[in-house]
């Protein structure tokens, strides 16, 4: 049956076609959760079935699909603990919301007991696994990493496919990923640290706002010579930087499988960290802060698997960063990511299995 996908904001339908073009019929943006506008857009729409991901609540959406019979799934749902506790202070009306979901599809036992401590009934909730491990893969699998080993250089010893490659002579680089305000100086120290110990190495940096990569850029250009991503792809950067800034989207999962090592931001100030599993997809060694709430089973199974290192300042990024030049410490997470992967997959699957059973029955 056809799809239609709706989005946010324009930066989600961007990528929507460049990650899912083919896989959907049309477009729109989200209609605003207000009764009339929500019954106007179900009645152009008339769907069959409405499947929403991980933390999308739209209580008039649900509670007029509930009244039009239209089944819906919530689908690789998650809870902060931050969102569990402030469900639990409205138990009742969050369990009206929930009892409008023909199934709860979740990534975990600590999402479903969520679910059932609000009196969710056990027979609409199943725990699929983490649905971005099976779209992590994919993304891997289809990743052009050519135009960024050309300005960067390919790293040394494996690509991203797992398979064994000559080693190179490529500078240590490095990258901070998804970097927030605040953030970016103790990379900066980080940086001018391990440069006592590799005087070749090189940064880049990727805010998670990439309107903020200008102010970045300048803030790095008082540590060493630095230029934005942009100006480096069209060779108009006046000299080779040391640091290079980031400043579009849709180019930092590709930059996980070229760098050494890699800080994942949101984790130092409290913005419930970012996706610590696509640096892993590549097998890259990696580090975050304390603030990971919204990464919480990620963090914990990298962590116990010595894939993610827990950090707490420059120094410790900087240490993080040089260990992982080792290249039996690289090798080590390489081997350990690729049994993670393994063993987590299916998810994906196991959620189309559920949604179909119902609407095709």
């Amino acid at each position: 049956m056809p799809i239609l996908l709706s989005t946010t904001t324009t930066t989600g339908k961007e990528m929507a076609y460049r990650l899912a073009g083919g896989l959907f019929e049309r477009h729109i943006y989200y209609p605003w959760d207000i009764p009339c506008i929500v019954n106007r857009a179900l009645d152009a729409i008339r769907p069959r079935g409405y499947a929403v991901m991980e933390t999308e609540i739209w209580p008039n959406m649900l509670f007029s699909l509930a009244r039009r019979g239209v089944p819906a799934f919530l689908v690789n749902g998650r809870f902060s603990e931050r969102t569990a506790r402030t469900m639990r202070k409205h138990p009742s009306f969050w369990r009206m919301v929930y009892d409008c979901f023909t199934l709860l599809l979740v990534r975990s036992e600590t999402d479903k007991e969520t679910l059932l401590s609000l009196g969710v009934p056990a027979e609409r909730v199943r725990v699929t696994g983490d649905c971005k491990v099976d779209a992590l893969l994919l993304r891997r699998r289809n990743a052009h990493l050519g135009p960024l080993e050309a300005l960067f250089g390919a790293r040394q010893g494996h690509s991203p496919h797992g398979d064994a490659t000559t080693p190179s002579e490529r500078e240590p680089l490095f990258l901070a990923g998804s970097t927030h305000e605040g953030e970016e100086e103790m990379v900066l120290h980080a940086f001018k640290s391990v440069r006592r110990s590799f005087p070749s190495a090189r940064l880049v940096i990727a805010p998670r706002h990439p309107e903020r990569a200008e102010g970045v850029r300048a803030l790095a250009s008082e540590v060493a010579p630095s230029a934005l991503l942009s100006d480096v792809e069209r060779r108009t950067a006046s000299s080779r930087p040391d640091i290079v800034v980031v400043d579009r989207i849709g180019v930092l999962f590709d930059l996980y499988g070229v760098v050494d090592a890699a800080f994942i931001g949101g984790s130092l100030v409290d913005k419930g960290g970012q996706n610590i599993l696509e640096p892993a997809a590549f097998g890259t060694p990696l580090s975050h802060g304390p603030y990971m709430r919204d990464f919480v089973e990620a963090a914990k199974d990298l962590g116990s698997l010595s894939i993610a290192t827990p950090v707490g300042d420059a120094s410790e990024i900087a240490a993080h960063w040089e260990a992982s030049m080792k290249p039996e410490r690289r090798a080590a997470v390489r081997e350990s990511a690729e049994r993670y992967f393994r063993s987590s997959g299916g998810a994906a699957r196991f959620s189309a299995d559920e949604i179909n059973g119902v609407i095709l029955r």
